[in-house]
């Protein structure tokens, strides 16, 4: 199966098994917006709790916190959201469909990676063992030029972004023949700015001020809270904060199901360090936020690290985690040293200190800040279409199986009678009621037990407990493994635990 079709396959399959759905569907949808459902929503918190389970429990100086998705409006006038905050724009005349420039260019990059990827691939085949894939990458003319002519494009693009010179943007894009993935012209408008942030009124506003916008991000909520938890919090540099929100953001282009939508959830921590230590911390978050990605059991194949070509105007250093899609290789998690920027910007604007008196050297100062921001509904997606899988078993039948993560699995365990009679699904009632104050359990008693087994896989569940007849005269049940289809007996009285070694 391609990528597309698999892409396609992971949409069908969310909507079937009440993963996800298209919100107001009965009123034929709203552009990029979309609902969690049955399983989708326990995926979502599970995700949610491992996030902050690593990121708040696990260490003793990162506190939570929950800030309102309404804030003053001067935040953002300090934070830049107001003047800056905008991607820039292009349409195709032809198909009226609407781009962000930069991500056309950037697919057009990717199409000259895919072809260098194709060269590689057809010598390391010809080559055999002595095949040397960066030796040839240098020295092969072809390749070579492929390389060059990406840097060139990625020079040139940060040169156009750096200095916001939207005609020399519009002609990158006619000079590398851009074409619309849709018509299949180059009829293109100029360039623009569009804002990306959601404005709304309120009814009374300090100052008079009556328009207010929902947060394009979670991180300025942290940012005005730094001096209420620090002192609350007793908290000594370095500590950080994190929390788990909604943001919204009017994406030009919002598409490729899940990925970009204009209501979403980030998971954040802001990590408060001393002045000339950011650099050694935001190296050190990097690697603490792939090995978080790994430890999902998701391979670190299907991760790289993408450095910015245009730092935002607050950082320093900033990379993108970025995961191997259907789509390709997209952003999952930004890390970013983001300096002192925010938090005097909300001095300034504010009118109030908001420093740090660090005792060890006797002197207040302004922190630095190092951020991981990462998106709860594309971690979702990644774990979603990583999963899902077509399997064909041995007696030449076939299952769709999703392989969660057991942590992060909607149910833990499914209980089964074999028949509906003969007390057996009492029984199973009574088993099913032992274990789910414990573990999000689902009863199925409809249909052959293969077909539940299949249910089963379909949504990712880990272990299946079926009770039969021979339940009934030694208090054994058969515990059937999701992956390995691997079944055995075990006494219902240690299942407790059989599940708890399984799934944890």
């Amino acid at each position: 199966m391609n990528q597309e079709d698999h892409f396609k396959q992971v949409i069908s399959h969310a909507k079937e098994y009440g993963f996800v759905f298209p919100s107001s569907e009965i009123y034929d949808g709203l552009s990029a917006v979309y609902d969690y459902g049955q399983l989708g929503v326990e995926l979502k918190n599970n995700i949610k709790k491992y996030w902050w389970k690593s990121m708040v429990q696990m260490h003793e100086n990162i506190v939570g916190l929950d800030s309102a998705i309404f804030m003053h409006p001067t935040t953002w006038k300090a934070s830049g959201h107001v003047d800056a905050f905008s991607d820039p724009l292009i349409d195709n005349k032809d198909s009226k469909k609407r781009y962000r420039a930069d991500v056309l260019v950037e697919d057009h990059i990717a199409k000259i990676q895919g072809k260098i990827d194709k060269e590689i691939k057809k010598a390391a085949k010809r080559f055999g063992n002595s095949f040397d894939a960066s030796m040839y990458r240098e020295t092969n003319p072809r390749v070579k030029g492929y390389v060059e002519r990406i840097e060139a494009v990625e020079t040139r693009m940060k040169q156009c972004l750096d200095d916001g010179n939207l005609e020399e943007f519009k002609q990158l894009i006619v000079d590398e023949e851009i074409s619309d993935p849709v018509s299949g012209t180059r009829n293109w408008t100029d360039v623009r700015q569009f804002n990306l942030m959601f404005s709304t009124e309120m009814g009374s506003v300090a100052e008079g001020a009556n328009t207010i916008y929902l947060r394009p991000e979670t991180a300025q909520g942290i940012f005005v809270n730094f001096l209420n938890v620090q002192k609350t919090g007793r908290m000594k540099i370095p500590f950080g904060i994190a929390q788990i929100g909604k943001a919204f953001r009017n994406e030009i282009v919002a598409r490729q199901f899940i990925f970009r939508m204009r209501e979403f959830e980030q998971m954040e921590m802001q990590f408060f360090v001393k002045p000339g230590t950011e650099k050694e911390w935001y190296e050190h978050w990097k690697t603490e936020r792939i090995a978080w990605h790994t430890s999902l059991g998701i391979p670190e194949s299907e991760y790289r690290f993408h450095d910015h070509l245009k730092l935002a105007h607050y950082a320093n250093a900033a990379c993108d985690i970025e995961f191997n899609f259907p789509f390709g290789f997209k952003e999952l998690e930004g890390i970013h040293s983001r300096t002192d920027f925010d938090l005097k910007q909300h001095e300034e604007h504010s009118g109030k200190k908001l420093q740090y008196f660090d005792p060890e050297i006797n002197e207040n100062y302004v922190p630095y800040v190092v951020e991981t921001s990462i998106g709860l509904d594309r971690t979702f997606l990644a774990i979603l279409s990583y999963s899902i899988q077509n399997e064909k078993l041995e007696d030449g039948s076939e299952r769709v199986v999703m392989r969660i993560p057991a942590v992060l699995a909607p149910y833990k365990v499914a209980v089964f009678p074999l028949v509906k009679k003969d007390g057996l699904p009492e029984r199973s009632r009574e088993i099913l009621n032992s274990l789910k104050g414990e573990f999000m359990c689902q009863y199925d008693e409809k249909d052959a037990i293969g077909r539940r087994y299949r249910r089963q896989d379909a949504i990712g569940t880990p272990l299946a407990v079926t009770v039969d007849h021979q339940t009934l005269e030694d208090g054994t049940v058969t515990i059937r493994e999701r992956d390995s289809m691997k079944q055995y007996r075990v006494p219902s009285t240690e299942l407790s635990k059989q599940i708890r070694e399984a799934v944890y």
